[in-house]
């Protein structure tokens, strides 16, 4: 086997926040931003997929957007105000690519306002 069909072996054995954690990891390598994340090439169904291990109880939580609703355009300006670090392109691809991560590793505190602001601009939010 070579180099290359064991490297798309084991890119096709991550989940959704490996994959996702690998593309921020990347980015900082490389000093690069997706506009695309790893994690879209994965498909819904790898979305629904929770981490098999939680030994302890969970103190970082990932929002992610499930749905954009009717109110896309609101749902786009409640992300860029959660995410200032996207442009109004990257925002757009996101809510358009749901179910995406909106952002990882934060408080459940901080999670619960983002998912509050979210809905309340007409998106379907989960918190993982």
């Amino acid at each position: 086997m070579s180099k290359l069909e064991k490297l798309v072996d084991d890119l096709s054995s991550l989940t959704v926040l490996e994959a996702a954690e690998l593309s921020k990891l990347l980015e900082e390598k490389w000093g690069v931003s997706a506009a695309a994340p790893v994690a879209m090439a994965a498909g819904p169904a790898a979305a629904a997929a929770a981490p098999a291990e939680v030994a302890e109880e969970q103190t970082e939580f990932t929002v992610v957007l499930t749905g954009a609703g009717d109110k896309k355009i609101n749902v786009i300006k409640e992300v860029r105000s959660v995410r200032p670090d996207l442009g109004l392109k990257e925002a757009k691809d996101l809510v358009e690519g749901a179910p995406q991560n909106v952002k990882e590793n934060i408080s459940k505190q901080e999670a619960a306002e983002i998912k509050a602001k979210l809905e309340a601009a007409g998106a379907s939010v989960t918190v993982q």
